[in-house]
């Protein structure tokens, strides 16, 4: 189990530079007016998201292994569960931006992109002091 272990937070951190820069792309994104620049991030994002996903999924599938082999007590790891699943639906939506972005579609300031840009922070906060401290 060390092994799994080992992989899931492995997949974890690297899912999570992933969900921090992309953000931080969107940022840029909306700043900037000329079309080139809008095109090469609209690529970089798609590719980012597209080398990503697939991280996440594989961190999701080693945490899955870890509590089928742990099991699933505690309320804290009901909390952690929940916060995972947020996490999911937010990698979700930033792919629904990418697409916005590159058709054209954005809406929003980059002054809302940046605030956006710290909720993998918090949810990563939160979680960790979950799984250290275990309070409940």
């Amino acid at each position: 189990m060390l092994v799994v272990k080992a992989l899931h937070i492995s997949f974890v951190v690297s899912w999570f530079a992933g969900l921090f820069y992309l953000p931080r792309l969107f940022v840029n994104h909306a700043m900037v007016e000329d079309v080139a620049t809008r095109e090469r991030l609209a690529l970089m994002e798609h590719k980012l998201y597209r080398f990503m996903t697939p991280l996440g999924i594989l961190a999701v599938v080693f945490g899955f292994w870890l509590w089928f082999g742990y099991g699933f007590s505690g309320g804290w790891l009901h909390a952690k569960t929940a916060l995972v699943s947020f996490l999911i639906g937010y990698h979700l939506y930033c792919g629904k931006l990418v697409r916005d972005f590159a058709a054209g579609r954005n809406t929003r300031s980059h002054k809302w992109y940046r605030v956006f840009n710290e909720v993998p922070v918090l949810v990563l906060f939160a979680v960790v002091f979950l799984v250290v401290l275990k309070p409940f």
